[in-house]
């Protein structure tokens, strides 16, 4: 699927779905907090912060304090590895599902929106 924007009309939909999200969720996430929550839930299991870091192209530190916020307000858990106790699994939650489907009506609604 492709949606023909142009960049100001693509930045005017960020900037509207960013506010309803401010405005409406006391759980709004930073970019980078979005982005590693994007990378569990849109990419195949399974994310380990190791990988996670390689991936975004962060330090394991950056993502160990965003799973901390996350994890604190249950989008995300953390498991050690079973077979290498070493890892650190990262599972997704029925509350982190839920956020990331409210966000993605938010985005189709303002889309439409938009497109008015």
């Amino acid at each position: 699927m492709s949606v023909d924007l142009t960049a100001s009309e693509a930045l005017g939909l960020w900037h509207h779905v960013s506010l309803r999200q401010v405005q409406g969720d006391k759980r709004d996430l930073t970019l980078r907090q979005m982005a590693i929550l994007l990378q569990i839930y849109l990419v195949p299991p399974p994310h380990t912060v190791r990988g996670l870091a390689a991936t975004l192209g962060v330090t394991k530190p950056v993502i160990t304090r965003a799973l901390d916020t996350m994890g604190a307000m249950g989008l995300v858990d953390r498991v050690r590895d079973d077979i290498d106790r070493r890892n650190v699994v990262i599972k997704r939650t029925v509350a982190g599902a839920l956020y990331l489907e409210k966000l993605g009506d938010l985005i189709r609604q303002q889309g439409r929106d938009l497109r008015l």
